[in-house]
């Protein structure tokens, strides 16, 4: 028991060789020892527990090594060595800035500095978590950072970059130390395990390198508690125990009942997980990383992306092939949604149950809209044919939506059948209108170009074409049988009944309007007039323009300076007397 070294202190990296996951960084150093090309000063930045101090520890002890290898390591002989290996070296000083941040540390620091090294060619200064220290002591210590003396080197430490003062990044390289993945952990913790003889399954150091959250500091942390918690027999069961991880085998479950959409399955899954003691975000957090498990082991691009062992790899990728993309996006969202909403409720349970109550059903929209997309149009047929044919009321089509572009015709398209019943008749109740559509141009509008002529066009993919050829006298009939059948709408009525259409080429027609008003009511009513037209005239590639009569479009106020201009033009006096005075308006 005397003697027992905890893992993280047993294995911790004493070479460049034997640090874990920060190949690249490991390397540039080397190869700056063996060029002889130091910096002056060094900062390792990173997360906890990825090996920043012990970079910085090899590195100091390297570069006063007497006896480098070939390959830019220390020799482990020389009396440099000897002495950091016994901790007696007076060539590298530690300091803890977390508790020496003051301007008085820094002076203290400072007077070392200047003292040259007993042994070797540097005397190596590393400061840890260099970001606690005060304004004031990164000032003063400014200047000896900048211009230290030829056999100083310092090494700053940090995990929080961003609080360390820009003068002070400036006079430093610095290197950023990564998160360290989960397949070198593992790799790691396996050659522990030998030589420690603990037997440990592969996705029991999985979980354990997870845990970590990328660092190996604590994956060693995790692994020595294990150990004693299974007397040296790791297994998944085990870890997933005492760590308190959710198994697995819980997402499954949870997965095969959403995609059979059985609500009572999950809401008893859930019972279950939560009578475990588990806490109610890390049960919807788990489950929202769990669909984002599946949805990159349904391509083998993204299968990088999934860290976890072959046997478990293998299950995701079969229960992947069972669930949609869409179905995944949106279990994805809903999850994500209910975790963002996990703190403000006041019924947590419920959210989780109604969230998965909400996941069940995902299934039943994915084969409702399946049934929806097998019903395809079919042209020419007649009201009363599709009244028998459709087991349900049809729901009105949405208007298309217009976006005005200043000076160029606008074509808006909406995906429906050529062949739509025609609007009730007038005796049929109509939705009372919210609210009445102004007459005039607002206040807004005043000085907005709107364009002149747009084009209503409605998508016939996918329905048969039927093209029957009609003059205009048949088309002006029935664009007055249309009018005649919406007596509650009299704004459009009496824009139907003032603007007849002029039958074009290819089909096309063009209603000339006086006003944008009568522009925006027929291109709202397009999506129920168009259908009227191509069932009677029986044409599916009838199509309408609309356009402002010239001289019509625009009556807008004068500003002040319109006005001007305007009588300017009448009486260039106007203009000779404004310069003369310099006269503005004001």
């Amino acid at each position: 028991m005397d003697n027992y070294i905890v893992s993280a202190r047993k294995y911790r990296p004493s070479t460049f060789r034997s640090v874990v996951g920060q190949k690249s960084l490991t390397t540039t150093l080397k190869n700056a020892i063996q060029s002889n090309k130091l910096a002056h000063a060094y900062l390792f930045c990173g997360p906890r527990g990825v090996g920043k101090t012990s970079c910085a520890r090899i590195f100091a002890k390297t570069i006063n090594c007497l006896n480098p290898t070939a390959d830019g390591e220390a020799c482990n002989a020389c009396e440099s060595c000897r002495a950091f290996n016994e901790q007696r070296s007076y060539n590298i000083h530690e300091l803890d800035a977390a508790s020496n941040n003051s301007v008085d540390d820094i002076r203290t620091l400072i007077d070392q500095v200047r003292i040259p090294p007993p042994i070797g060619k540097y005397k190596v200064f590393i400061i840890d978590e260099v970001h606690m220290l005060t304004t004031a002591a990164f000032n003063a210590f400014l200047k000896t950072l900048e211009e230290p003396p030829h056999h100083a080197l310092f090494i700053l430490a940090t995990t929080e970059k961003h609080k360390v003062l820009p003068t002070i990044l400036s006079r430093c390289q610095i290197y950023d130390f990564s998160r360290i993945s989960i397949a070198d952990m593992v790799e790691h913790l396996q050659y522990v395990s030998s030589q420690e003889g603990v037997t440990a399954e592969p996705e029991a150091l999985n979980v354990i390198a997870q845990k970590a959250d990328g660092g190996m500091r604590d994956a060693l942390s995790i692994f020595d508690q294990v150990v004693s918690f299974t007397n040296g027999n790791i297994t998944y069961q085990a870890v997933i125990d005492n760590l308190n991880v959710l198994d697995y085998e819980y997402y499954f479950r949870l997965t095969d009942a959403i995609l059979s959409g059985n609500v009572r399955a999950s809401l008893l899954i859930l019972n279950e997980i939560l009578g475990k003691g588990f806490d109610g975000q890390n049960i919807i957090t788990g489950l929202a990383g769990h669909f984002r498990d599946l949805l990159v082991c349904r391509d083998e691009s993204t299968l990088v992306l999934f860290e976890v062992g072959a046997s478990i790899r293998e299950r995701y990728k079969e229960m992947a092939k069972h669930c949609p993309d869409q179905l995944l996006f949106k279990a994805i969202e809903l999850a994500n949604t209910c975790d963002l909403n996990y703190r403000a409720s006041r019924n947590k349970r419920l959210l989780l149950e109604l969230t998965l109550i909400q996941l069940c059903q995902l299934t039943q929209v994915a084969v409702d809209d399946k049934k929806k997309a097998l019903i395809e149009p079919i042209a020419g047929t007649n009201p009363s044919s599709q009244a028998v044919n459709s087991g349900q009321p049809q729901q009105p089509p949405q208007a298309p939506s217009v976006t005005a572009a200043a000076g160029a015709p606008q074509v808006m398209s909406t995906h429906m059948p050529s062949s739509v019943p025609a609007p009730p008749p007038s005796t049929a109740p109509n939705p009372a209108r919210k609210t009445a559509r102004p007459m005039g141009i607002s206040m807004k509008e005043i000085g907005v170009e709107k364009p002149k002529q747009q084009t209503v066009q409605q998508a016939t993919t996918n329905v048969k074409e039927v093209v029957t050829p009609f003059d205009n006298d048949s088309l002006v009939r029935e664009w007055d049988n249309y009018a005649a059948t919406i007596d509650k709408k009299v704004y459009l009525k009496n824009t139907m009944i003032n603007c007849k259409p002029t039958l074009q080429e290819n089909y096309y027609f063009e209603v000339a309007v006086h006003n944008p008003g009568q522009q925006e009511e027929l291109i709202n009513n397009a999506i129920h007039i168009l259908p009227f037209l191509r069932q009677h005239l029986n044409n599916s590639r009838i199509q309408m323009r609309v356009r402002i009569v010239e001289g019509n479009e625009k009556h807008l106020a004068y500003t002040s300076t319109e006005k001007l201009e305007l009588l300017m033009k009448i009486n260039p006096n106007l203009g000779r007397l404004r310069d003369e005075f310099n006269l503005t308006l004001d």
